[in-house]
């Protein structure tokens, strides 16, 4: 027969996150893998009120309330908890009476951002294929009658006698030329990638570069890189590319808020770049050994919730100056170097999140 001991022993080894709450809510015990996921420890917490360690809503706590008093088990799937220190994720998680004089609870917390995100990543890279493919088969229908209005407005042009007259057919001309570029541009990089050993924070310094020249130093940058990094297989150009035309946005959307409301909290138009490397990490069904994680942070307005599912279509964008490519030209170039792009957005903080393999990929 097990000892107290040894269930302790037991509950120290299991994976999943275990915390026992007192009748009143104060921490108890929680296991190594509590400890881990809510990052503290039971020296630190215990005795504590459960707020103390983690806060969900009103309504949560009530409900544990009500466990306590009443001996109720129930289960809750996709709770968000929020740490002290400003750390969020999501769980599913169980509450069952210990059945003991004191009224304790035992709670058996499962993580889910891990799914949530590989599920989320999966949908992502499945929208950017059925992306590809429609621009693909719009722009080939596009090309072929934009090509024959052309011609003939060439051949009417050298028909025509009138200077008056030609000009109507050298408007149908330059039209014809302008909405080619823009298939074109929608159809995103031309030709195959020239792939060489690529630093990420000599890519990200030459987008700083051209940023600060173009802004007249009026934006201001953050840079926390980790320099372990190490080079990994790119087109830097393409790369360039693509950081670039997220740092711009980010950009113009922050100086197209300054010039409408001022200043936000007294704080200049600000872009951080952040990167850290992740060992094990999993995009889309491919799991890699090490990947780099980089953070293009903005202080601008955020983007309308309504949107931002969007944004990576061609011809959608947030701002009336805005093409709508960008971003989709972005996600292309990512997309052919085996990584992904991700956006989180609120107002003051729009963060956009570019995952690449540091590896060779076929």
């Amino acid at each position: 027969m097990a000892t107290p001991a040894g269930y302790k022993h037991i509950l120290d080894n299991l994976t999943t996150a275990v915390l026992v709450l007192s009748g009143d809510l104060k921490v108890r015990y929680l296991n190594p893998s509590a400890e881990s996921l809510l990052e503290t420890s039971l020296t630190r917490i215990q005795d504590s009120p459960v707020l103390n360690l983690f806060v969900e809503s009103d309504q949560a706590l009530e409900t544990l309330q009500n466990a306590a008093a009443n001996g109720q088990s129930y289960t809750k799937r996709e709770a968000e908890f929020v740490l002290m220190s400003g750390s969020r994720f999501v769980v599913d998680y169980s509450v069952a009476p210990l059945g003991n004089e004191a009224g304790d609870l035992l709670l058996e917390v499962q993580p889910r951002d891990r799914l949530l995100r590989i599920s989320r990543e999966e949908e992502i890279i499945s929208q950017q294929e059925t992306t590809r493919i429609l621009v693909r088969g719009m722009a080939h229908e596009i090309k072929n009658p934009l090509g024959g209005i052309r011609g003939a407005a060439q051949l009417l042009d050298r028909e025509l006698d009138s200077e008056e007259q030609k000009e109507y057919t050298q408007v149908i001309i330059a039209e014809a030329d302008r909405l080619r570029g823009l298939v074109d541009r929608m159809l995103g990089p031309n030709r195959a990638l020239r792939m060489a050993p690529t630093n990420i924070h000599e890519v990200l310094e030459r987008v700083r570069t051209l940023l600060e020249a173009e802004s007249r130093g009026r934006l201001h940058f953050r840079r926390d890189y980790d320099p372990s990094l190490p080079e990994f297989p790119g087109d830097m150009e393409q790369l360039i590319q693509a950081f670039l035309n997220i740092a711009r946005n980010a950009m113009e959307a922050a100086f197209e808020q300054r010039d409408a409301q001022g200043l936000r909290n007294g704080e200049p138009p600000t872009i951080t770049f952040r990167t850290r490397a992740f060992r094990q990490f999993t995009i889309g069904s491919r799991r890699y050994r090490l990947v780099c994680r980089v953070d293009v942070i903005d202080n601008g307005p955020g983007i309308p919730p309504d949107l931002l599912q969007n944004i990576f279509y061609p011809m959608i964008s947030g701002r009336a100056s805005g093409t709508g490519l960008g971003l989709s030209i972005t996600q292309s170039i990512i997309g052919q170097h085996h990584g992904l792009v991700e956006c989180e957005s609120e107002p003051g903080c729009t963060n956009f999140i570019i995952f690449l393999p540091l590896e060779e990929t076929e």
